[in-house]
């Protein structure tokens, strides 16, 4: 049985703006953009939490409800620094560790550098070279996979250690919700609270079928983690599975040549990450969004993988050409590429991804 440890930087990016700032220790933090704008919160510390602030809340409400809040312009900069500190502390005692993000990240330390038999110690180590080396605090869930690593590690936050024993695994799942299940958010629980799936262990005695109706593809593997069963391992460095830039306007974009100047400078940025990365790619992709909050997305696959700027570009250019920008204002524009391959590396298997920025 595998000792897996998710762990968690606490509001990551306020933490570090505090940190770095003793005048916004102790007080309620928004990271994000501009109240008069459109701007949203992209993290927040715990204090602002208790006002009800959370990230992806637009700024303006975030200042409504907390009429005191501090709001801190983002530096991902400096939040990728911290982050490459604290991923090299958890990478000393053990190669296996997968980013998830910035901020949080899965290890496997079933062995580890430190000769340790017990997770919990290893992951009480972890947060104690944390603490010490970059003046944050971390929370930890121990658990012999990754599901239930990932629920324990928000468990007890912040700069909580939860651990899973395997004696504890049902006990422990008797307690969730349906929500905690992963790929179970707010409209899917609705569907299953309406056949009467209130907790995580009531989807083991739900009829298959039906389940399948109401879930799609989930339903089997949704049956495995309600019994806790979850056999994914940890896997450093993963495969990119797309790329992309998007941004949203403080005003609503109504001129088509502002579009296409925004369309190939979002392709131009995606393609010196692919470069960068050493990749190539098939599928560009793009997304629209109009003032009304419609979104709409339109792809093109080439055989010819590529990384050039001006291929990209053009290739964006003629499909937000098949959308109805110019006809209607924009309020969000953005670009990406799928079916990405190492250079000289055969090409990948075309299934459809989603335009959810870089995976």
């Amino acid at each position: 049985m595998r000792k897996i440890i998710h762990l968690d930087m606490d509001a990551f990016y306020a933490s570090v703006e505090q940190r770095d700032e003793p005048a916004l220790r102790g007080k309620p933090v928004a990271v994000g953009g501009s109240p008069t704008g459109r701007g949203v919160v992209a993290a927040c510390s715990y204090e602002a939490r208790k006002f009800g602030v959370h990230s992806a809340m637009p700024m303006a409400r975030a200042l409504r409800q907390c009429p005191d809040l501090l709001i801190v312009r983002p530096n991902f900069n400096k939040y990728r620094d911290v982050s490459q500190q604290v991923m090299a502390i958890l990478r000393s005692v053990t190669p296996l560790v997968e980013p998830l993000s910035l901020d949080e990240a899965y290890l496997d330390v079933t062995e580890n550098s430190l000769n340790e038999p017990l997770a919990m110690e290893v992951a009480k180590y972890l947060k104690r070279r944390i603490l010490e080396e970059t003046s944050l605090t971390a929370s930890a869930g121990v658990a012999p996979n990754k599901f239930l690593a990932k629920i324990a590690s928000g468990w007890k936050k912040p700069d909580g250690l939860t651990v899973i024993a395997p004696e504890r695994m049902e006990a422990f799942l008797q307690k969730l919700p349906v929500e905690a299940l992963w790929g179970v958010g707010p409209v899917t629980a609705k569907k299953l609270r309406a056949l009467g799936i209130e907790k995580l262990v009531d989807v083991r005695a739900a009829d298959e079928e039906t389940l399948r109706r109401t879930v799609g593809s989930l339903a089997e593997w949704l049956k495995r983690l309600a019994r806790g069963d979850d056999p994914r391992k940890v896997t450093p460095n993963r495969p990119w599975k797309s790329i992309s830039a998007e941004d949203t306007y403080p005003e609503d974009l109504a001129d088509i040549r502002e579009m296409r100047a925004e369309i190939e400078r979002l392709a131009k940025r995606v393609a010196a990450s692919v470069a960068k990365k050493g990749l190539l790619a098939r599928t560009v992709t793009i997304k629209v969004r109009y003032p009304n909050f419609t979104t709409v997305t339109r792809s093109h696959t080439d055989d010819a993988p590529t990384a050039e700027a001006r291929r990209i570009a053009e290739r964006a250019l003629a499909l937000l050409a098949r959308t109805d920008a110019g006809k209607r204002a924009v309020r969000l524009l953005g670009v990406g590429v799928h079916g990405l391959s190492a250079a000289g590396q055969p090409l990948p298997s075309m299934a459809p991804l989603p335009f959810d920025g870089v995976a």
